[in-house]
């Protein structure tokens, strides 16, 4: 099937990229959250973004123009469900994706894929709680969205051939690639990166050195362009906390065990770079670091 429109469902950092590039594809995008307070502020991220490309000679005044005019934001889920694929991209947290299926569930149309962008849950079970899991999948977008160039595509048991096939071809329209990959506990990506990061927590909660050294050692040391514990804040310790909390749970492996570290850090509310505090202190003119 060809998809001309597409239903983004969560308007924060992840959901806004979504639209963004989604639009400038030339996909009809309706974006979709629980407050017109965050609608407005992902639209105007969304501006912002696309006019920065602009001013840096990536895309012309026209395209944005148009990009623009193909975003319709709503509270309305009804609205959602019209388009032809919808995507998820709601906090990481299985029950508030369960409670959004089951309100989408009986307004979609026959035809349409529904998919996640969940970065670590279960596909096969997400699906299991909707009437269509074989059209059903994990559309997983890195974060941001329209400078990362991988999208991980991940199938669960069911998902058939014709809707993995639709999707793929999305993901060749946005110019990104995709990457295949099987239904288990954190997909490819995450189930690399999150056990890096979370033993860079240790290495910090151990004394073996402090934020800055830990840091700059994996930036000049391995040539990261960000350091492990400057990259939780920008994706949000919580989040690092919930994938590292399904491996553990998932895998049953001892070696995914989240450091206490990280838990106390979300416990107290820095959860990064949203937060304004996380392993680094942003509120002042320069980053500056916690431990």
């Amino acid at each position: 099937m060809e998809i001309r429109s597409v239903g983004v469902v969560g308007a924060g950092q992840m959901g806004n990229g979504i639209a963004h590039v989604m639009a400038l594809a030339g996909y009809d995008v309706c974006l979709n959250d629980i407050s017109q307070e965050a609608l407005d502020k992902a639209v105007a991220q969304v501006t912002r973004n696309i006019d920065r490309q602009v001013s840096r000679g990536k895309v012309s005044q026209s395209d944005r123009d148009a990009a623009m005019a193909r975003i319709r934001a709503t509270l309305d889920l009804a609205e959602v469900a019209a388009s032809d694929l919808v995507i998820e991209a709601a906090t990481e947290n299985e029950a508030v994706k369960h409670k959004i299926f089951e309100a989408l569930v009986p307004k979609l149309q026959p035809h349409t894929i529904l998919t996640s962008n969940t970065s670590s849950i279960s596909i096969t079970r997400l699906a299991s709680r909707t009437d269509r899991p074989e059209k059903f999948m994990g559309f997983h977008f890195m974060n941001p969205v329209p400078v990362m160039q991988l999208v991980e595509l991940i199938r669960g048991i069911a998902t058939d051939q014709e809707t993995y096939e639709a999707c793929l071809a999305v993901v060749e329209k946005l110019g990104k690639t995709a990457a295949s990959a099987e239904d288990f506990p954190a997909f490819i990506v995450n189930r690399i990166l999150m056990p890096m990061i979370n033993e860079a927590v240790y290495t910090l909660y151990e004394g073996v050195g402090n934020v800055t050294s830990i840091d700059m050692a994996m930036k000049l040391g391995t040539n990261h362009p960000m350091g492990p514990l400057e990259l939780a804040d920008f994706i949000g310790l919580d989040t690092c906390l919930a994938i590292m909390n399904v491996l553990h749970d998932g895998l049953a492996d001892t070696k995914y065990r989240p450091c206490p570290l990280l838990t106390k850090y979300v416990e107290a509310g820095w959860l990064g770079r949203k937060t304004s505090r996380g392993f680094y202190d942003y509120r002042g003119e320069a980053p500056v670091p916690t431990r």
